[in-house]
């Protein structure tokens, strides 16, 4: 078996390349997000309300689950909770 190097791990995973960009942003920020969610210091609860989402689906953003988030969605949280995303496009 051949080794293979990757530049992060969704290039890896995913089939093709807009596929791994994607997962990528996506990732990015949900980790923005729950680094900014678990620095108020408020319950699931809370932080649902604050973000205008259910408890369950915080649970989910905090537990990383990417796959159930569009970059959309994730951009509009991100909104709630105070950041600011910027889009870098690279030729």
């Amino acid at each position: 078996m051949e080794r293979q190097d990757f530049a992060n791990v969704w290039d890896a995973l995913e089939n093709t390349q807009a596929e791994a960009a994607s997962m990528t942003m996506r990732s990015n920020v949900i980790i923005a997000i729950e680094q900014t969610v678990r620095g108020w210091n408020v319950t699931q609860t809370e932080a649902a309300r604050r973000l205008g989402v259910t408890q369950p689906r915080l649970n989910d953003l905090l537990r990383g689950r990417v796959q159930n988030f569009s970059l959309d969605a994730l951009v509009d949280l991100a909104a709630r909770a105070g950041l600011s995303v910027r889009l870098d496009i690279a030729a």
